[in-house]
């Protein structure tokens, strides 16, 4: 599997404030990228699955949601997620 507990404890670590920081607004969006990055690649070698599609979508949708809850909370923080996961350009 693509995506296994070491991998989120991982995650969780890094953008977290603790491995086992599930809940902050930081790892959800970074874990959320994670999986995006690997539904993406997913897509382009099949781009019939329509399902996985829509999944997709439904997260990107989550994520911008996060986000924008971030934003609106601490502009900071915001400007520095982004720049880790290199979401903006």
């Amino acid at each position: 599997m693509y995506l296994d507990q070491a991998k989120k404890a991982e995650i969780f670590e890094k953008y977290g404030k603790t491995a086992t920081d599930t809940g902050s607004v930081e790892s959800q969006v970074a874990l959320f990228t994670y999986r995006i990055k690997h539904l993406t690649e997913h897509l382009k070698n099949n781009h019939k699955d329509h399902v996985t599609a829509r999944s997709l979508t439904m997260m990107v949708g989550r994520r911008r949601k996060l986000l924008k809850y971030l934003y609106n909370k601490d502009i900071n923080r915001y400007r520095e997620l982004i720049k880790s996961l290199g979401l903006r350009k």
